[in-house]
């Protein structure tokens, strides 16, 4: 089914978006809207510039490959708590991401970025749905990733896919650092992404976390910029799961298999955690 664009001037403030996230309860439906929204987005240097200092980037001229979502933050949550959409967003799990790099990420734009939700299917613990972002300069598609959300609160028709496992390949320690107990709140000053399980203790545990943890969007922007030279400037794809949530503050290792087209990785914490595995492979 064709995506039923709308077409915004510039992304929409978040407090307002924050507020209706609050105040949104309860399961209204089970399908999801078949709009999307867009609008044009140029980048700031200095936010750029604190991206990077906080994942550990590089400054190579390109932007890192996870820097868009932070460009679409708004977009997604007014995608997420618009009436339309069927699920309350406090309470989403994020259990996977992907993104594709069609083309090197150069240039501060003006971008076109564009967020619409697809996908919605069975899941063992509720319902899973994808929300997708896209990331367009002049020539057309330059980025497009893929977020993949469960909702416990919901239940669907329907045999849960099954995940596919690859072979695992041999992983060495390439990486290891802090993850220090405000590395949330300096994240979300960044990101715009203020939900309480990453900003303190005292709200994590409103959510049933002990402590607050970190953004998953942070760890593999970090494990991202730490793998380098593994990764190529455009033609990849990059896909993590998130599995145990990363307590704040913490210490964790990078382990991944040898530079090539195609590998993998883990970022794992104390007692060797598994917190997120993945890999790369060209488009």
């Amino acid at each position: 089914m064709a995506t039923d664009w709308h077409d915004l001037p510039a992304p929409t403030a978040l407090p307002g978006l924050f507020l209706r996230a609050l105040l949104r309860r309860g399961v209204q439906g089970k399908s999801l809207p078949d709009f999307g929204l867009r609008c044009p987005v140029s980048v700031e240097p200095q936010h750029l510039a604190r991206y990077r200092q906080l994942c550990g980037a590089s400054d190579d001229g390109l932007l890192p490959p996870a820097y868009p979502h932070l460009l679409a933050f708004p977009l997604q949550m007014q995608l997420l708590t618009d009436k339309g959409f069927p699920f309350p967003l406090l309470g989403l799990v994020h259990l996977e991401n992907r993104i594709r790099v069609l083309r090197p990420l150069g240039g501060l734009g003006p971008f076109q970025v564009g967020v619409r939700l697809d996908h919605l299917q069975a899941h063992a613990k509720g319902a899973v749905f994808s929300l997708i972002t896209s990331l367009e300069d002049q020539l057309g598609l330059l980025w497009e990733g893929d977020s993949h959300f469960l909702c416990r609160a919901v239940r669907l028709d329907g045999t849960p896919a099954e995940h596919a496992e690859p072979a695992p390949l041999p992983l060495s320690a390439i990486a290891d650092w802090s993850a220090p107990a405000d590395i949330g709140r300096r994240y979300a000053r960044v990101a715009g992404d203020y939900n309480p399980i990453h900003l303190s203790a005292a709200s994590a545990r409103l959510f049933g976390f002990p402590r607050a943890i970190a953004h998953g969007l942070w760890n593999k922007g970090r494990a991202l910029a730490a793998l380098g030279e593994h990764l190529p400037a455009a033609g990849y794809a990059v896909a993590v799961r998130f599995h145990k949530p990363l307590l704040l503050p913490s210490h964790v290792g990078l382990l991944a298999s040898a530079a090539g087209e195609s590998g993998q990785f883990q970022l794992q914490g104390e007692a060797d955690v598994l917190h997120m595995s993945g890999s790369w492979q060209p488009l």
